[in-house]
């Protein structure tokens, strides 16, 4: 509430988690979310939604984070998950070459489906890479080496994602 005693706007924004399988989407939710991280595998089916509020510049936001199952090129996704994003995090297994391929793919579609969105990119797991290997991932301002099971630039990735959804 603000200090007339009526309920602050809050702004919600969708955004996705997309990837191929196994590349750690849901693990960067988690631990975004609820701070945890957990080396067991489980595919996700269909879709988890989880929820994150935050407030910048006095405007209250609801993150709704949809948490996306992988796919392949011979494991399409149903494109009715796209419908109303504002902005997507496409993921890729920083150790996995086939995964890091598959990132433009999952952008176009996006990009088709919500022609104003907006999109970073997470080379995740890079726990698992020696410093030679990460220096060789181009980064810009829009891509992250990340890391859920070390909470490397977890938080960061979702920030930016939110901040050009926002401007």
């Amino acid at each position: 509430m603000n200090n007339k005693g009526y309920l602050k706007e809050m702004i919600r924004k969708k955004i996705l988690l997309l990837g191929d399988f196994s590349v750690g989407k849901t693990s960067l939710v988690r631990r975004y979310v609820d701070g945890a991280f957990d080396d067991k595998y489980l595919t996700t089916i269909g879709v988890k939604i989880a929820k994150k509020y935050f407030e910048v510049a006095g405007v209250e936001y609801e993150m709704i984070i949809w948490d996306v199952e992988g796919s392949t090129p011979s494991k399409k996704i149903a494109l009715g998950y796209y419908k109303g994003a504002s902005g997507a995090i496409c993921v890729a297994d920083s150790s996995r070459e086939e995964t890091i391929k598959g990132l433009e793919r999952h952008k176009e579609i996006f990009l088709l489906e919500n022609p104003k969105g907006k999109i970073v990119t997470a080379y995740n797991k890079i726990d698992l890479l020696d410093e030679a290997s990460k220096a060789k991932i181009l980064l810009d301002e829009n891509t992250f080496l990340t890391s859920a099971k070390d909470d490397d630039c977890v938080e960061e990735v979702f920030l930016q994602l939110m901040r050009q959804m926002v401007v």
